[in-house]
């Protein structure tokens, strides 16, 4: 959600439970303020709160102009101090893949891992265990980096792609129409797109280029599964219709939002940080 109207996507996503405190809300105002004057970013994003058995990670995102640019992730365990997160890469996902749990909410604290190595002594070659130590830092880049890929989102139309590549957002953009806000196939994947890149030009043919260069929401399917299995998204009305709803299945926690024809849109994320690996036996 974006930080320039905080209170105003706070109380739309309240309804999920996704609230804070007042003395959170007025910290975050103030702070984030301060993130976007001091690294020049062209938005910033409350990204959400990430749930730890001492304390909670809040997250915060800083987008520049060009919105499908790396985005800076930064967080904060008091809502005043911000701390700048290391780009998320494939060695840190491999390295915290094998770690389980809820998290403690201490960036420095090293979860102890167990694996076994192959060791050469002279001709011969044996298996031999050694301990592998892994900062929950390291853990939360990583993590924040697989939800953001898997369910950020955000409604056809509200960036636009110009002729020479950058993605900014779109002024004009009024709100999706009651009709249209119904529709899984009215929401985009808020990354670089996998799927359209697989499309034939006949399948892109009714596509136009500058609002539908990202990736539905309407195809992710849980792998094994049927296409015509109802997918990892609740999509809810609330509010007499004047509210549309999206949860996330996979991501339990992930939360988006947006009243029809307006410009209100958004997503948050308040959750535990760990995936619904049982999805695919539960549809």
């Amino acid at each position: 959600m974006d930080a320039d109207s905080l209170l105003l996507s706070l109380e739309l996503a309240s309804g999920s439970g996704q609230g804070l405190s007042p003395d959170r809300r007025a910290s975050l105002l103030t702070s984030l303020t301060l993130v976007k004057r001091d690294y020049r970013y062209d938005r910033v994003l409350f990204w959400g709160r990430i749930l730890g058995l001492v304390a909670d990670y809040y997250i915060a995102q800083g987008l520049s102009e060009d919105q499908l640019a790396p985005r800076k992730t930064l967080y904060s365990l008091n809502c005043m101090e911000w701390s700048l997160l290391p780009p998320a890469t494939e060695e840190m996902a491999a390295q915290t893949a094998v770690v389980k749990g809820r998290f403690l909410g201490d960036p420095s604290h090293e979860y102890e891992h167990t694996e076994l190595q192959k060791v050469n002594d002279g001709d011969k070659v044996f298996e031999e265990e050694v301990v592998v130590q892994i900062k929950e830092e390291t853990r939360l880049v990583s993590i924040i980096d697989q939800i953001d890929n898997a369910v950020a989102v955000v409604p056809r139309g509200v960036l636009f792609k110009t002729p020479f590549g950058p993605v900014h957002v779109n002024r004009t953009f009024e709100g999706l129409s009651l009709s249209e806000a119904k529709k899984l196939s009215s929401y985009f994947h808020f990354r670089e797109p996998v799927e359209l890149k697989n499309k034939t030009l006949l399948e892109k043919a009714d596509l136009d280029p500058s609002l539908d260069f990202l990736d539905s929401l309407e195809h992710d399917i849980p792998k094994g599964l049927p296409a015509s299995s109802p997918g990892s998204w609740s999509v809810q009305m609330e509010r007499g219709h004047a509210l549309v709803v999206l949860r996330s299945l996979l991501w339990p926690g992930l939360t988006f939002y947006h009243t029809p024809r307006t410009k209100n849109c958004g997503y948050i994320y308040v959750g535990t940080g760990e995936k619904n690996i049982d999805l695919p036996f539960m549809l």
